[in-house]
This record gives C-alpha cells, structure tokens and sequence, in this order.
C-alpha cells in the first residue's frame, strides 16, 4: 500500500508517532533515521530526502521498511540486541560483501551490519576499518564521457600504429617528428587540492580571481619524449597555427605528423586554410603537416592529458609558493618546458 493508497488516520498516526520520537532525547543515527522515513511517507522523492539529508536512497527505503513492520522499535539503535563486535567469520562476509558491490555507501555499511548481526559501532573507526579490509578508499571521482566508445578507441589506436608503422624508417630517420598534441586551459583556481596541515586548521589558499586563465598548447616529441609548451591568450584557429609555425621552426625541414583530438579549430577555419597552403600540390606521403584524429570523446588517448595533470599536481604540492597565479604558471611552465616525459600511456602507440 502507498502513501495514496494510506488511510489518512492511519497516516497522522505515524507522523504522530515519528514526531514524538524526533522530539525525544535521541541519538544523532535515530534522528536521522526517523526524520528520513517521516519524509518517505509524507511523500517526499528519494533523491530529494538523500540530498537534504546526505544519506542514500537504499538507507531511506530500509528503514522506512523497518519502521513499517516493526514501528518505532523497528528504526532505534540495538533494537536486536547489538553484540558490538563481528565475529572472524562474519567479518569476512562483510569484507566479501563490499568487495562485490559496485558503488560504497557510508550509512548502508552502518545498515547492513545492524540489519545482518546486530552490530553497532560506536566510532566510525571502526567501519573504516572494514573499508580499508575490503582495499575500498575514499577518493576523488574521476569524469569519463557516457560518449566514448571502447571499440572505436581500440580501431583508432591500431590505425595509429598502423600509421606508424609504414613511416617507421622516416620516424627512425627524424625526417618524420611525431607529435602528440593537446591544449590546456590553466586556472587560478586549479592551485586548490588536498595538503596535509593540522586538523583543527583550514588550510587557505590565497586567490584573487580563480577564473584567471591561462592557455597552453604543449606537444609531445613521439621519438625524444621532449615536451613543447607555449601559452597563448586562447584556444582557437590563430593560436594553433602560430603554435605550428613554433614546431617547424624548430623542426625545419622535417615532416611533422601531428596526433591530437578533433577540436573544431583543429579541422577548420584558420588551421585548415594553413594546412591547404603548406601541403598544396604535394603527395599525401609527401606533406608537410599530417593530422591524425583519436577517436572522439575519449581524452584519455592523448598522453598530453598525463602530462597536464603531473603539471598541475606538482603546483599544488607547492601551493605555499603561490602567491599569485603569476607564479602558479611560473611552476607549471617550470615543471612542463622542454622536459622529457615517459608516461606508459606512450607506449601503446608503437610501430614494431
């Protein structure tokens, strides 16, 4: 039966019931729990009830079941009779249950082990500590494009090393230079990450204005392993193509394939009118400039990417020093010029 389907005197009831529990003296884990079901059964949406409250929508569903079936008995701590400990045994269910799930919830680890053996913790130590067991670790989520395709980025990557493969002796040679290429937009902002300091401080980092910004085209050496850098005041037409005439200028005479993703600016306007001008009237296997495209909406292709962020990490190591966004490109050109660089992603690029 549903909150509709509900009898109204028997709804009132239960708002009754939960409102007298909620004003007594309870504890932080009852409050939130008979908060979370007075919210299911006045009607509230899940996801809503889990953003005010910070709990998940598995934790609302529980214990608005408990609260069904066993009242307000159903949703107090140690309502089985908590024993305060796990067994050897028990202990290497649970670990074995988090290791099969494929998302980690704080308050459903708490449900679980209350639901299954009537254990309740009294620090949080403890359920790390069963996290930690199961090699499951608070860390920052990673963005991946719900886009890209696996199968495309494998068929690109054999393309490329196909590609590769028929100008090795040129790329031997050095009358080809093969270059990785990516742009990067460098922010004030990027500076803030996680640093160790004491618990009782906020670690504060000075920033005027996190939206400076500051463009960066960088190009990996396929052969040397050396990095190329230039800032530009943006990512666009003109700005690559002065990055390319900097490429040829220090690879004169030599042939330049570039590899990198398919930016507009990339593929048309000013960069392809430059690219129709250098390789006009010539065979493909005797152009100037080749372009080679990875496959779209996979970034994680480009070793460029690997490098940007080793940039960036290293400058919020140094967070310190960064007194003005001045000196955060400072450490960023510092750490990124004309250095070398062999990240394995490299390596899945070959010719032999």
């Amino acid at each position: 039966m549903n909150n509709l389907q509900m009898p109204q005197k028997d709804m009132e009831k239960e708002r009754a019931a939960l409102e007298s529990f909620i004003k007594s003296d309870r504890t932080v884990r009852e409050l939130k729990r008979s908060i979370a079901v007075r919210m299911a059964i006045e009607g509230r949406p899940y996801h809503e009830i889990s953003q005010i409250l910070g709990v998940s929508k598995f934790f609302i569903g529980y214990w608005k079941k408990q609260f069904k079936t066993k009242g307000i008995a159903g949703i107090k701590l140690g309502h089985k009779g908590s024993k305060g400990y796990l067994t050897s045994l028990h202990k290497t269910e649970v670990i074995e249950w988090l290791k099969n799930k494929e998302y980690w919830d704080f308050d459903e680890l708490v449900t679980y082990l209350e639901r299954e053996f009537g254990v309740s913790y009294k620090s949080k130590q403890s359920y790390y500590e069963l996290l930690s067991l199961a090699k499951i670790t608070w860390k920052k989520t990673q963005k991946i494009n719900p886009k890209s395709e696996p199968e495309l980025v494998k068929k690109k990557r054999e393309e490329i090393n196909n590609f590769l493969a028929k100008h090795k002796v040129g790329i031997e040679s050095g009358e080809i230079i093969v270059f990785f290429l990516d742009e990067c937009h460098l922010l004030h902002g990027d500076i803030n990450g996680y640093a160790w300091g004491p618990s009782e401080l906020r670690i504060e980092v000075p920033i005027t204005n996190q939206k400076n910004r500051q463009t960066y085209f960088g190009a990996l050496n396929y052969q040397t392993k050396q990095f190329h850098v230039k800032g530009y005041k943006s990512g666009d037409g003109k700005s690559t193509v002065e990055f390319i005439k900097y490429l040829q200028n220090k690879y004169k005479e030599q042939k330049i394939i570039l590899i990198w993703d398919g930016a507009s600016y990339h593929r048309y306007g000013e960069f392809r009118d430059y690219l129709s001008e250098v390789n006009r009237d010539k065979e493909p296997d005797d152009w100037s400039i080749t372009c080679i495209l990875f496959a779209p909406n996979a970034p994680e292709q480009n070793p460029v990417e690997d490098i940007w962020l080793q940039a960036k990490n290293f400058s919020r190591k140094y967070w310190y020093l960064c007194k003005s966004f001045k000196i955060i490109k400072f450490l960023f050109e510092f750490f990124t010029k004309e250095h070398k660089f062999y990240f394995p992603k490299i390596h899945q690029y070959t010719y032999t």
